[in-house]
């Protein structure tokens, strides 16, 4: 039997992490929108993705949230407003982006 050898970091990928937080259909056009928006409400980045339903934004944004790559932020009127933004964790992550856009349009 031949000698396989594992990804040294099998146990704790921090790529597979970073690919967990951007990974999914949505999270990297949710990105997009907001940091070409700026901050947006709910209503706003439902109508800006189009195909995408209610659950899944909703879902998309907690995660993002939880990664730190969006903030949500309430004020208190009536009625509430809510506004999502980027964060400088997402600030740090766009020039890679920018990168990996030019490394898939040289083949």
């Amino acid at each position: 039997m031949a000698n396989r050898h594992l990804c040294p970091c099998h146990e704790n990928c921090v790529l597979q992490a970073v690919m967990t937080s951007l990974g999914g259909k949505w999270k990297l056009p949710i990105l997009c929108s907001l940091t070409a928006n700026g901050p947006s409400r709910y209503n706003d980045l439902l109508r800006n993705m189009q195909g995408i339903s209610n659950t899944m934004l909703s879902k998309s944004l907690k995660e993002l949230e939880q990664d730190d790559l969006v903030r949500r932020t309430e004020y208190l009127e009536v009625p509430i407003r809510v506004e999502y933004e980027i964060t400088d964790r997402t600030r740090q992550l766009q020039p890679i982006l920018e990168q990996m856009i030019r490394w898939q349009m040289t083949k």
